[in-house]
């Protein structure tokens, strides 16, 4: 067996120009991706308008992935996740999760149960919407970090989207793989006899051990403010005309602010910012200071000296928190916001929703640069004033997720939803589960009724879905479709056929699996199927092997995302409120995959055997 092999092998070494072109192509992409400058779902249009012009995707096929089947099951489960969040079909989490914080390791697994269980049927940001202020406002009633909990429900939402095809997008594409290459999808809960189990284990690690994983200047002890521990603020304050610090040095200043451990990090003048101002510099009416200050320490700041936010429209700087009808709301960035990416962020907010944007947080990165031209990032803190009700329409309509309590809803209803949604929603599992209707057929009839029902209205249903990934998906399948059309998913298949060598296609499985581990840490978890689907089916099919085992071990793989921040949203939006580092997330989120590994393979020719 070990002759034929190899001579496959080298008969496939030598490349054709498509297969070096589209190499080629997804290697800039992947650049791309892991620099992050550039936005996902563009990278992804740039490289398939690419691919069509080189003649890798036919011109007639450019948009097939915008009716793949796929990507209309994602948008429709994107569009049923915000019904379930905004019909109170969860509030009782909270309640459920108050008493369960007796000891760290009762609360992490609480919260981690909680995120996992609601991700099995929803999507994973959805479920870490939901749970993110939970976490927080239980945090901060049991005395503890933040920083202890935010990590561990972040990897348990990506952990519950192991159980089911709806419970993450990846399943739903290496579903629609399956039936490419096998004439039918996986069904429902085809992934439950090896999702769940892993899902189970890795809470229970999570909650016993993991938590003990994160650095200690990661989890400073919860004091008693308002806000959360994410680090300082970057503000801007602005010295009226007989405010007391006029005529007084930049170093004064400077040594008062230090008191209320405020550093000033720059100085605004006639609108220009004056580069590495001097500290004999003296202060002029009008003036604005950038400042970087706690969130306990900012109301302090502006009573004691009189100072006001710059941009704040009217009021005493102190209205910001004694005004009955204006709240303050601490909220992160999330991916696909439309200011992600923006650096007119403040007048925006002001021109479009009367929201006033008083400060900006960012983990991992000091902001120096004045508000106005700050260039939002996902994962920001931005901490906002405004009415109640404007405050939730902008996190609603802008895709942020509050950090507070749920106060500010995003999108009320009236508690009589709950039980409408539900019933909608399990009547679609049930009829898709029971092979009634194709899953995408039941989810639409179950958005559509729920329409008509008044659960959902109209405009709520293109908010509710997420066009970055909709668009990253649609543009990745047709380039994923020329990996088999120009043979390099076969050629990728070979190397590690030959790599794998006489040992037969248990190491070619492992193989596999750990390359899409790796992949879907610093790429979008969707996309890493697009890529390495076609690859693990060429495997399969090259050693006669079950294809299914190979597909599912990509599925899994796929959502492993523990290692850095970047391979899914959810690690991105707990990096700041969590108080983490680039570098945090490897050290919970390694020992997690050696557990998924050791736990996960065996699972796999269980239920999956290599050459059933």
């Amino acid at each position: 067996m070990a002759g034929p092999r190899n001579e496959t092998f080298t008969s496939r070494v030598s490349m054709t120009t498509p297969q070096i072109s589209l190499l080629l192509l997804f290697a800039l992409m992947l650049v791309l991706f892991i620099w992050g400058r550039i936005r996902h779902d563009v990278v992804a249009f740039g490289g398939l308008m690419l691919a069509v012009m080189a003649g890798l995707v036919p011109i007639g096929q450019a948009f097939d992935g915008l009716s793949h089947t796929a990507t209309i099951t994602v948008a429709l489960m994107l569009i049923l996740s915000r019904a379930l969040m905004t019909s109170g079909a969860t509030n009782s989490i909270s309640d459920w999760v108050s008493r369960r914080t007796g000891t760290i390791s009762s609360h992490v697994g609480a919260l981690a149960g909680v995120t996992a269980a609601m991700s099995t049927v929803m999507n994973n940001v959805g479920a870490l919407a939901l749970t993110l202020p939970v976490a927080i406002r239980t945090a901060k009633n049991a005395g503890r970090s933040p920083s202890l909990l935010l990590m561990p429900i972040s990897f348990a939402a990506l952990l519950g989207g192991l159980v089911t095809l709806i419970g993450t997008p990846p399943n739903i594409i290496a579903a629609s793989y399956r039936e490419q290459a096998m004439g039918e999808p996986f069904h429902l809960l085809d992934y439950t006899w090896v999702g769940l189990p892993l899902a189970v284990v890795g809470v229970t690690f999570l909650a016993l051990v993991g938590w003990r994983f994160l650095p200690q200047r990661a989890r400073p002890a919860a004091g008693t403010e308002d806000f959360l521990d994410i680090g300082d603020y970057v503000t801007e304050v602005r010295c009226g005309a007989r405010n007391k610090l006029i005529g007084q040095t930049i170093g004064d200043v400077a040594n008062q602010f230090r008191e209320l451990d405020v550093a000033i990090l720059g100085l605004l003048r006639d609108g220009r910012r004056v580069p590495n101002v001097p500290r004999r510099f003296l202060v002029r009416p009008d003036d604005v200071l950038i400042v970087e200050v706690s969130p306990a320490a900012l109301p302090r700041l502006l009573e004691h000296f009189d100072l006001e936010i710059e941009g704040q429209k009217g009021g005493a700087a102190m209205s910001l928190l004694s005004n009955d009808d204006v709240r303050l709301a601490e909220v992160v960035v999330t991916h696909g916001s439309d200011l992600d990416g923006c650096s007119d962020t403040r007048e925006r907010l002001a021109h479009q929703f009367n929201v006033n944007l008083l400060a900006v947080a960012r983990q991992g990165a000091r902001v120096r640069d004045r508000i106005d031209r700050v260039v939002v990032r996902a994962g920001d803190v931005l901490l906002l004033q405004g009415e109640e009700q404007r405050l939730g329409e902008v996190m609603r309509l802008l895709g942020f997720l509050p950090l507070a309590g749920r106060e500010l809803d995003v999108g009320k209803r009236k508690k009589s939803m709950a039980l409408p949604t539900i019933a909608l929603f399990v009547s679609a599992i049930l009829l898709s589960g029971l092979g009634i209707l194709p899953l995408e057929i039941a989810l639409g009839s179950a958005v559509f009724l729920m329409v008509v029902a008044g659960i959902i209205p109209t405009r709520e249903i293109y908010d509710a879905v997420e066009w970055p990934v909709i668009l990253l998906l649609a543009c990745m399948i047709p380039i994923g479709d020329a990996l088999e059309t120009t043979g390099l998913a076969t050629m990728f298949a070979q190397l590690i056929i030959g790599i794998a060598r006489d040992n037969g296609p248990m190491i070619s499985l492992v193989i596999l699996f750990f390359m899409t581990m790796l992949l879907t840490d610093v790429i979008n978890n969707a996309a890493t199927v697009v890529i390495m689907a076609p690859v693990a089916i060429a495997v399969a099919q090259a050693q006669e092997a079950n294809v299914d085992t190979f597909i599912m071990a990509v599925a899994i793989g796929a959502s492993c995302a523990f290692l850095t921040p970047i391979g899914h949203q959810n690690n991105t939006l707990v990096m700041g409120p969590g108080g983490y580092n680039f570098g945090d997330y490897w050290r919970m989120g390694l020992p997690l995959q050696v557990v998924l590994v050791l736990i996960g393979i065996p699972l796999l020719l269980w239920m999956w055997p290599i050459h059933g």
